[in-house]
């Protein structure tokens, strides 16, 4: 009875609420020591007492996979099934963490699409740390923004299959949900206020200094301020003059007039410098193009005549092995013969050889009937001398 779900529960997703949870992992939680003594006949109430006493979360751990207080607690959840109103409550609770992250995971479980997404989406701005045990049964230091974001976009989480839910776009599309909209995203706009306004003073100077130095500007401007010199040395020529001292102006004006004239003419024969320098190193960059280009199309001219006679080369070889087994096949078909015919070519040739050897002893001499005799022609033979008659 302690394990059964409450009759007043209702189905979720077409199924008992309990059976969320694998069977083995809901048997081990069943036999687990916590499960027995802390979690019978644990009311919504009274669970909150236990849940604010968790200091981890985790799934199962260790050789037999022990399950954790944490995973008890949710299939207490799962078993008695609280109210919606209390779930929001564990999940807006900002004093214990491990409440909020329990009243979190049982909603992801056990709630709709829309509801996970509006509850969990605003848990991203919860930065505190949390303690998990891993499978091996040591702690990792996790945060709570980055479990929330495992409910969210993971399958799998404390060794419990999720519910797969809609992607956030598609509510979006049908109306579901409204457009996720950051905490610091008003922060964001300010920046990018400050940065554009930053940008637009960067591009204003940059546009003066590209003005001051643009060579017409610059002739045009030099030109306007030879023209108010010319200006203020006549009109300094004029009161000089009735003073006695006009000459001297005339000459330092000259003298000015000259040396603005070279520096014109230096700064004209730079820019043309640059623009022949410009225009060799484009040639230069089009020729080694071109270099390259001729380059790689001999390179696969070459490859493709090996490949040609490399072709060539194994066509006249399968040529010539299937001569070679032409005439192999030929030679053994011929001598393939008849038995009769191939016995009696076998016994004229043995009749042969044996009456060349008796006209070879009846040559020699080595024959004679006297045995001295017979042994002189032998030795006589092998010294290649006629035999004795």
């Amino acid at each position: 009875m302690a394990n059964r779900t409450d009759p007043t529960a209702k189905n979720i997703r077409g199924t008992n609420p309990q059976n969320l949870i694998e069977k083995i992992v809901r048997s081990k939680i069943y036999q687990n020591t916590y499960w027995k003594e802390q979690c019978f006949g644990l009311t919504a109430e009274t669970l909150v007492d236990k849940a604010m006493e968790l200091d981890h979360v985790g799934g199962t751990f260790g050789g037999n996979r022990k399950p954790t207080p944490f995973l008890c607690l949710v299939m207490k959840m799962l078993q008695i099934q609280p109210e919606k109103d209390i779930v929001v409550e564990f999940i807006k609770n900002e004093d214990y963490k491990y409440v909020r992250v329990l009243g979190a995971f049982y909603l992801r479980l056990t709630g709709t699409d829309s509801d996970i997404y509006l509850y969990l989406e605003p848990l991203y701005n919860d930065y505190r740390k949390l303690r998990r045990k891993k499978q091996d049964g040591q702690f990792l230091l996790t945060h709570v923004d980055e479990f929330i974001d495992e409910l969210l976009t993971k399958d799998y989480s404390c060794d419990i299959a999720l519910p797969r839910i809609k992607k956030r776009w598609n509510l979006e599309n049908i109306g579901a949900l409204e457009p996720r909209r950051s905490a610091l995203e008003d922060d964001f706009e300010e920046e990018e206020e400050k940065e554009e306004d930053e940008m637009d003073v960067d591009v204003d100077e940059h546009e003066k200094d590209y003005r001051g130095r643009s060579p017409v500007r610059d002739r045009d401007r030099r030109r306007d301020s030879h023209r108010n010199r010319d200006r203020d040395y006549d009109r300094d020529y004029d009161y000089d003059r009735e003073r006695g001292r006009g000459r001297d102006r005339d000459r330092d004006r000259e003298r000015d007039r000259d040396r603005d004239r070279d520096r014109d003419r230096d700064r004209d024969r730079d820019h043309r410098d640059r623009d022949r320098d410009r225009d060799r190193y484009r040639i230069r960059e089009e020729r080694e193009y071109d270099r390259d280009r001729e380059r790689e199309g001999r390179e696969r001219d070459r490859r493709d005549r090996d490949r040609g006679r490399r072709r060539s080369h194994s066509r006249s070889r399968s040529r010539s092995r299937d001569r070679k087994d032409r005439d192999g096949d030929r030679k053994r078909y011929e001598r393939s013969l008849s038995p009769r015919r191939h016995g009696d070519e076998d016994n004229g040739a043995r009749e042969e050889t044996k009456k060349k050897k008796k006209k070879e002893k009846k040559d020699d001499g080595t024959d004679h009937p006297d045995p001295e005799i017979a042994a002189a022609n032998k030795l006589r033979a092998e010294l290649g001398l006629k035999p004795l008659k």
